[in-house]
């Protein structure tokens, strides 16, 4: 049987660069891998993202562009079924941040889906800066998600962070967001990886592929119908370098309450990766890409998004969807 791993987490924590390691982690060990972003969104940018790592041994698709979440799941099984019959070593399966992981269970137990995979590990990873003062739905993803994680794997360490300081914070973080929901599961040290990722060894990695998950009990507070964010997307953008992080801060501070944006702008020697939340815009050169941002959060302004994307834009060809 295909072991399949999930990688978790809210939005911005870092879960694309995480898969990535591992993924690569695998690749040298000689595995053939599969790697499945199951997104709600009609672009996916992390597949752009990974798009390097395709070769013989490693297949990347994605689940897109239906923001119904019956025909999402749909379309999840009917790729997964075309997984299955491919005989891969592993599927990797990163979902967006806005996710039932009841979803991924279900759809696995049914057949032939239980007849072809096996779940190999669900691998959460959760911000180290992260605040314990999110909104009801951003804490109850941040809640669900690690109930059933295998293993935490913290992101976004500073240089100067105290692991012992780190730990203690997601540990109060988890039983505060836990308690909210009535989880059952009780969090401890050894649940969570706290190491600087380029630190992390094969022997690492080794053991995330036999971390496993749990099953947690706790009261379910949103369905993917009623989880109020939404995504808008906005294509086409070309804009000074130094004017990209400017833009992105006016589109925070005057657009509703955004949660995330990620994408991708053009810039002069290639192409910058974009991945903001309001604490933090990471940028990151790539080689290509898509011009495109991708606006994610709840009640978003869209025409007040436009108005700050036009007022930086040099693109005649610029559109919102």
């Amino acid at each position: 049987m295909t072991k399949i791993d999930l990688i978790t987490g809210t939005l911005g924590v870092g879960k694309t660069t995480f898969l990535r390691r591992y993924a690569q982690y695998l690749l040298r060990q000689g595995q053939r891998i599969a790697i499945l972003e199951n997104d709600f969104g009609a672009v996916n940018v992390d597949v752009m993202m990974l798009r390097d790592l395709k070769s013989e041994n490693c297949f990347i698709q994605t689940v897109a562009g239906c923001t119904d979440p019956t025909c999402h799941r749909r379309r999840l099984r009917t790729q997964l079924i075309a997984l299955g019959m491919q005989h891969f070593d592993r599927v990797l399966m990163e979902p967006s941040g806005i996710f039932d992981m009841d979803e991924f269970f279900d759809t696995l137990f049914e057949p032939p889906l239980d007849r072809w995979f096996e779940i190999g590990s669900v691998l959460t990873v959760v911000d180290a800066q992260a605040q314990e003062t999110g909104t009801e739905q951003a804490e109850y993803l941040f809640a669900s998600q690690a109930a059933y994680a295998g293993r935490l794997i913290v992101s976004k360490l500073h240089a100067d962070d105290d692991p012992e300081t780190v730990s203690a914070q997601i540990l109060r973080h988890l039983r505060g967001a836990g308690a909210a929901i009535r989880c059952d599961r009780q969090f401890s040290a050894q649940d969570l990886l706290i190491r600087d990722w380029d630190a992390l060894t094969d022997a690492d990695f080794a053991a995330l592929t036999t971390a496993g998950y749990r099953r947690a009990s706790f009261v379910k507070q949103f369905h993917m119908e009623n989880i109020g964010s939404n995504v808008h997307y906005f294509m086409r953008i070309r804009t000074a370098p130094e004017q990209i992080e400017p833009m992105i801060r006016e589109i925070f501070a005057n657009c509703g309450t955004i949660r995330r944006i990620k994408g991708a702008l053009p810039v002069l020697d290639g192409w910058c990766k974009i991945n903001a939340t309001a604490q933090a815009i990471e940028t990151e050169p790539v080689p290509s890409a898509q011009a495109v941002l991708i606006v994610i959060g709840d009640d978003v302004d869209r025409a007040a998004v436009d108005k700050m994307i036009t007022k930086y834009n040099t693109d005649p060809d610029y559109v919102s969807i």
